[in-house]
């Protein structure tokens, strides 16, 4: 278990190093790749009430958020057709069509890393990652709610 969790902050610190690598070399902040990264999960455009349920900042963070890539270009706002009152977010396509270039000439070394598992550890792996994502946003609710 000690190497476990010795790998496993290892893991964790290496993502963020490379979100934070990758975020600069696009000129974002690692947050608003993120939630790039969420919106293009999306299967439309949303609400910066739903942006901040995603990223888990305040609505007022989530719209400085949006701010940050509207003026980027990466993001548009619009009324919702069916509710004024909604503003909604969507992404630019040909600007998400630019992020993808990026990451698909950076995907190839990670495919190539993953081609030397065999079905059932590639399950396992999805399944840990599945579990990950839930338990942690179990703890960034417990950790805003002051749970601690």
């Amino acid at each position: 278990m000690r190497d476990l969790g010795a790998v496993s902050r290892r893991y964790m610190a290496s993502y963020a190093l490379f979100n934070q690598a990758l975020a600069d070399h696009l000129g974002l902040h690692p947050t608003d790749l993120q939630c790039l990264n969420l919106l293009g999960l999306e299967p439309g455009p949303v609400t910066t009430g739903r942006i901040a349920g995603l990223t888990g900042l305040t609505t007022g963070s989530a719209t400085r958020l949006v701010d940050r890539l509207e003026k980027a270009g990466y993001v548009t706002r619009r009324r919702d057709t069916e509710d004024r009152r909604k503003v909604l977010v969507e992404v630019v396509p040909g600007r998400m069509a630019e992020l993808g270039k990026v990451w698909g000439r950076l995907n190839g070394a990670w495919w190539e890393m993953f081609d030397a598992y065999e079905d059932d550890e590639i399950a396992l792996i999805a399944t840990h990652m599945r579990r990950t994502v839930e338990l942690g946003a179990a703890q960034i609710e417990r950790l805003r709610s002051g749970q601690l």
